[in-house]
This record gives C-alpha cells, sequence and structure tokens, in this order.
C-alpha cells in the first residue's frame, strides 16, 4: 500500500505536482520535459518514494510513445524535404553518420561495451522534433530557411529513429533464432504489413474517412484507434508499437484530415507523454546519477558543441553562409525524447543497463536545459562567434546570393522587409503610384515563387548586417519593414545607422510599447498596421455623406 489510498488519488497528486513544476519551467523558459523528468525524480524511490502505480502509469507511458509516433507519422511532410533540395538529406544523414561515429569512439574511451557504446553513440544523433518546432515558432522562424532547413534534416532523423527501432526488433529476433532466418522473416512480416497498410490506403481509408468526417470526435476517436490497433499488430508480428503506430500516422498522412487530426490529439499526445517522463524520472537512482557526471558532462559538450559544428561544416561545404549554418546547427543541441524512448527500449530488450539509462537521461537534461537558451538567443550569441564562424563559410556561398536577383533595369525607390498580407499590400499601393519597389523575404518559398503579383523577391533577414551591406542603399529612398519582431526592426535600424544609409525608414511596430523604442532607434515613420485601420475605418465611417 503506498502513501495514498488508492490510485486515483496518487495520480491525481502527480498532475498537481507536474503543474506546478511546469508553470516554473515555463517561467524559466525550458521546455516541460526537463520539469516532469525532475518531477519522477522528486517523487521517485530516489527522494520521497510516493509513485507506486508504476503499472498504470507504464501503461499510459506507453499510450503516449505510440501517439507521439503515430503524431510524427501524421505530419511527415516529405514536401519540406522535397523543397529543400539535398541539404535535408545531406546534413540529416551526414550528422547521423558523424555523431553515430564520434559519439562511439567516446563511448568506447570510456570503457563501454560495443553494444552499450552503440546505444550511447545512436541516442546523442536524435534531436527533439517537438521542442525545437516549438522554440522556432515562438520565434517566428519556422519559414526562415534555416528553419526549413532544420525541419527538413529533423524529418530525416525521425525517419532513421523507424529504421533504428526496426533493427533493433530484428536483433531481438536473432537472438532465439539464426541471423539469416531473422532476416527472412523480418522480411516477410514487413513486407505483408506493409501490404496490409497499401490496401487499407488505396480501398479503405478513402471511403471511411469521410463517412467519419461528420464528426469530429469520432474522427480522433478513429485515429487514436488506428494508431494504438496498428501499434498493437507491429508488436503482434515482432516489431514494436512505435513501428506500428508510425505506419498508421503515415498511412493517414495523405488524407486532408491530417491537419485536423494532428491538432486534436497533439494536446492528448503531450498529456501522456508526461507519464513516460514521470515514469522515467521515478526509475532513476540519484546515486546512480552521480556515478555518471564526468561521463554525462563529456557527452553533453559534444552534444551541445560538436553537433552543432557538423551541421556547419555540411551546410559550409554545401554553399550555405555561416550565418543560416550556425542557426540551423543550434538547432541539434540536444538530444531528443527519442533519445529516451530508444535507451528504456534498450533496457527492456536486456541490450543495456539502468546505468546506461541514467547517463543518456542526464545527458538529456543538460542539452534540453541549455540549448534552449542557445536557440532562444541565438541572435546574440552568432554576433558574439560571428568573427570565428567565416572559417565555416566557403568563399563564394552560391545558395545564398542575395545581390544576384536584383533587377537591373531600374534602381528601387524602396527596400520591403516583409512580404505577408501587410507588406503585400504597402508593394501593391506603393506600385500603383509609379514607384520602384524591391521585396525582400526570409521565407524560400516566397523567394522561389515571387511575391503574388509577379514581382521577384531575394531572400534575405532583416537581422543579419551582412545582408544589408549587399543592398542598393546608396541609392534608396526608403526602407520599409513590416517585420513583425520587434528586435528584428531595432537590429535593421541599427545596422542602417552603422551603414551610413541616409535615406529615410518606415519601421512596423506592434503595440504602443514598441514605438518609443523604435523612434529611439532612428525610425522616421512608425507603422501600426491595426490602428492605423482602425483610425481609417472610423474616417470612412463618420464621413458627412454617409450620416
Amino acid at each position: 500500500m503506498g502513501l495514498f489510498p488508492d490510485v486515483f488519488t496518487e495520480i491525481a497528486v502527480l498532475l498537481l505536482i507536474a503543474a506546478f513544476a511546469g508553470g516554473v519551467a515555463v517561467r524559466l523558459r525550458q521546455p516541460l520535459i526537463v520539469a516532469f523528468i525532475a518531477v519522477g525524480i522528486f517523487v521517485g524511490p530516489s527522494m520521497l518514494g510516493w509513485v507506486s502505480a508504476d503499472d498504470q502509469i507504464d501503461l499510459l507511458a506507453q499510450f503516449g510513445i505510440a501517439l507521439l509516433l503515430f503524431v510524427v507519422g501524421l505530419k511527415l511532410d516529405l514536401h519540406i524535404i522535397k523543397t529543400m533540395g539535398p541539404v535535408a538529406l545531406a546534413t540529416g544523414l551526414g550528422q547521423v553518420a558523424f555523431t553515430s561515429i564520434i559519439g562511439y569512439l567516446i563511448a568506447v574511451a570510456f570503457g563501454m561495451a560495443t553494444v552499450t557504446a552503440l546505444y550511447v553513440a545512436v541516442a546523442l544523433t536524435f534531436s527533439s522534433t517537438i521542442i525545437i518546432v516549438k522554440l522556432l515558432s515562438d520565434k517566428r522562424e519556422v519559414d526562415t530557411l534555416h528553419g526549413r532547413i532544420a525541419l527538413g534534416f529533423l524529418i530525416v532523423q525521425d525517419l532513421v529513429v523507424v529504421l533504428v527501432m526496426i533493427g533493433l526488433n530484428a536483433m531481438r529476433a536473432a537472438e532465439e533464432v539464426s541471423v539469416p532466418a531473422a532476416a527472412l522473416a523480418v522480411l516477410l512480416k514487413g513486407a505483408g504489413f506493409l501490404l496490409f497498410v497499401a490496401v487499407a490506403m488505396r480501398y479503405v481509408l478513402p471511403r471511411l474517412m469521410p463517412m467519419l468526417s461528420h464528426s469530429q470526435e469520432l474522427l480522433v476517436l478513429f485515429g487514436i484507434a488506428w494508431g494504438l490497433a496498428l501499434g498493437a499488430l507491429g508488436v503482434s508480428l515482432g516489431f514494436s508499437k512505435e513501428v506500428g503506430a508510425f505506419i498508421a500516422g503515415v498511412s493517414l498522412a495523405s488524407t486532408p484530415y491530417r491537419d485536423a487530426l494532428g491538432a486534436r490529439l497533439t494536446s492528448l499526445r503531450d498529456f501522456l507523454l508526461l507519464f513516460f517522463f514521470i515514469d522515467l524520472g521515478a526509475h532513476l537512482d540519484l546515486g546512480m546519477l552521480g556515478a555518471q557526471l564526468l561521463g554525462s558532462a563529456v557527452f553533453s559538450l559534444f552534444v551541445l558543441i560538436g553537433n552543432p559544428l557538423i551541421v556547419m561544416i555540411i551546410m559550409g561545404f554545401l554553399g550555405y553562409r555561416s550565418r543560416t549554418a550556425f542557426f540551423a546547427g543550434l538547432t541539434v543541441a540536444q538530444i531528443s525524447e527519442f533519445s529516451l524512448i530508444l535507451g528504456a527500449l534498450g533496457l527492456t530488450l536486456g541490450h543495456i543497463s539502468p546505468e546506461t539509462v541514467g547517463l543518456i537521461t542526464l545527458v538529456g537534461l543538460i542539452t534540453i536545459s541549455v540549448s534552449t537558451y542557445m536557440i532562444l538567443y541565438s541572435q546574440a550569441l552568432y554576433e558574439l562567434l560571428a568573427p570565428w564562424l567565416k572559417l565555416f563559410e566557403r568563399g563564394r556561398p552560391h545558395r545564398e546570393n542575395p545581390t544576384a536577383d536584383i533587377p537591373d533595369d531600374a534602381v528601387p525607390q524602396a527596400l520591403l522587409f516583409g512580404l505577408g498580407r501587410y507588406g503585400f499590400g504597402i508593394a501593391r499601393c506603393l506600385r500603383e503610384r509609379g514607384w520602384r519597389v524591391l521585396t525582400v523575404d526570409i521565407n524560400p518559398d516566397l523567394v522561389r515563387t515571387g511575391d503574388p503579383a509577379g514581382y521577384p523577391v531575394i531572400f534575405g533577414d532583416a537581422e543579419d548586417p551582412e545582408f544589408a551591406a549587399t543592398l542598393p542603399l546608396a541609392s534608396t529612398d526608403w526602407v520599409i519593414s513590416t517585420a513583425r519582431e520587434r528586435h528584428a526592426n531595432v537590429s535593421l535600424l541599427n545596422t542602417l545607422h552603422h551603414l551610413g544609409y541616409r535615406g529615410r525608414t518606415a519601421i512596423t511596430a506592434q503595440s504602443d510599447d514598441e514605438v518609443a523604442e523604435l523612434e529611439q532607434a532612428g525610425a522616421d515613420i512608425i507603422l501600426s498596421p491595426f490602428s492605423d485601420a482602425a483610425n481609417e475605418a472610423s474616417d470612412r465611417i463618420t464621413e458627412p455623406h454617409l450620416k
């Protein structure tokens, strides 16, 4: 009998503690993963010893892992890999290969056995898609060039995770029978599994999904049932629930209902994963973790420094600028929830010890915590390291040559940063008045397709002083920014001042608090989209002939 009278009360108390710890983590700008693992350690045997409902928590944790893989498959956007060209595959596979090799050598140097060293090395290669997407979304950098590249190689990493899990289950089968027989069995079962899913995708799901979509609740229920059912089928075939759930997600990824399913399942996935991280923390021995401090420090430094360096070298070789490579490289400066799941799977299969799982978890806590701040303050970190980062840039980064797309037939009267709806509206109105406007955006899709009126768009970041120096500022009358980020606009104004720009500036402010700061930074005109639109609408409504 545990501390609490029943399982319901125990889990309710755990959720309250997790909510409080999550609030502290958010306050410290940390991912919730760190808080939940800390909760597990706090309530586990190493400290308070409150957790006794191991079976119930483990079951909820398994549901969470299955849903995590289902949502990953559901949101598998191969379009990102395609549009990013070779960089996603080259960077993703190159980083996985180099990190695995170097990580293995470090593990062997610590005296680890071959299988243990392989687990640790592979665990160091995966970065957290969930955390990175959240941080990039908060910074509005998902649609930037480095954001797109990062999402591309994170998808590649997710695919590698699935292949590794298939391989591990094949190893388990090989322990029971001969290797050739195990390999043949895996191939036959895998082919049969994929054939079943392909038939369902071709003949069943296209007819079933429209009927289910009349009820959002029923659609979500089917999605959960389909993911867990294929997860269970994967287990029965000798694979794993993770592989089955992932394939279930992929089978629905091409349907028009994937976004609705993904949006509704994300919160449930995060809630159930809470129990996985609590369970993981509860099974960690603080004494055991103390013995892993040296190893975790070395591996953490390798992940925090080595992984970004590997990405920067590969992207520099492919022709990207050091700034883009640095921002993309920071996204791999941590290990992911998949690394922890991989460690837990290895422990279940008997391949590694609890000490190794503790080492991987400690590396996860360190790297996730530190890399979060590295990504949040990436611009300041880049400015500090910029002189040394040029070493990773080729003489002419041909993939980012902004001046190549500037029209030669006319010098622009206005440079406009940001081609969203507001920016396009300004560009259209200025062109109707006979102005020559050159638009700049950080979204590579807009650069490739041009603005909606058919004019060319050049790729560039308002925060990048090196990019601004390549623009024809000496002959440009106006620099206009419709960027929503305050720090980007302030950085642009400071750069223009440093370059001696003599024209005028019009900068967008999203709130009254930003106006004073932008005026102090030198903005000639402050654009306030919402208040300006409200004033114009009020003027039109109150015109005398409308009364």
